[in-house]
Parts: structure tokens; sequence; C-alpha cells
């Protein structure tokens, strides 16, 4: 399965950016790789399962490219394939300040979802969601 999305790897968790065109799925993933994540795919991201995980990894065309807006199309060093641990979509702003945890079904597994419109403030959140987890 593809999907029009962007992952980047931070240790052994990766992050599957959601969201239309121009939404800062790119931009986002250029700032959690400031910070030490690696960037797995941008754009478009291949995802299969392997047993109840969801693995994510980049068409070939793809691998080791990301588009910098206004900038153009950089090279970085990929990192390999990455088990999803978390999602974002950018598409939908919160509905609350302290959102329910939320699911989302990527091949039959359900996967913990964050919607929220991209802010300069948000790879620092979703950094420290997939290093430390969220408090029940």
């Amino acid at each position: 399965m593809q999907l029009h999305a962007t992952t980047i790897a931070l240790g052994n968790a990766g992050l599957l950016i959601l969201g239309g065109a121009g939404s800062g799925k790119s931009s986002l993933a250029l700032q959690l790789m400031a910070v030490g994540a690696l960037l797995v795919a941008d754009d478009r991201t291949d995802l299969s399962r392997a047993g109840g995980a969801i693995v994510a990894s980049c068409p070939p065309a793809l691998l080791g490219r990301i588009e910098a807006r206004g900038i153009g199309i950089l090279s970085v060093v990929p990192a390999g394939p990455v088990g999803i641990a978390q999602i974002v979509d950018l598409s939908a702003g919160p509905e609350d300040r302290l959102p329910q945890s939320r699911i989302y079904d990527v091949l039959g597994v359900g996967l913990p979802l964050v919607t929220h419109r991209y802010q300069p403030h948000l790879y620092a959140a979703l950094r420290q969601l997939l290093l430390g987890g969220r408090v029940a």
C-alpha cells in the first residue's frame, strides 16, 4: 500500500505524517531531522504489514530525497524501513486542548493518531511523544 505521506524514524519509532499538498509534511520532517530524526520517505510512503506491525519504507525513486519548499530537492542519508509507532494528520486541528486517544487503521492495524495543523512547536511535541509516550 502506498500513501501520500512523509515518514521519519526517531530511534526505532516511525512517525507517519499525513496531510494534503502544502500542509507542512516535509517542513515537519525537516524540523524533526534537525533534532535527530532520520528521513525514511518524503511525499510518498510504502506501507506493509509484518505480523501486528506496520512497516514504512521509501519508494526507490524517492530514496534519500526531501523537498524543501522554496529551496529545492535536498539529498539526505536515508533511513531503512521502520515500524510505525505514531501517525500525525496535518489536515485537521485538534478538537480539544487535551484530546482523547485516537486510532487510525492501516492494513487492519490500529495505530495511534494525532490530528494537528502544522505549527512551529509541533515537531518538539511529536519528538517527545515518540520518545516518552503519552500519559493516560
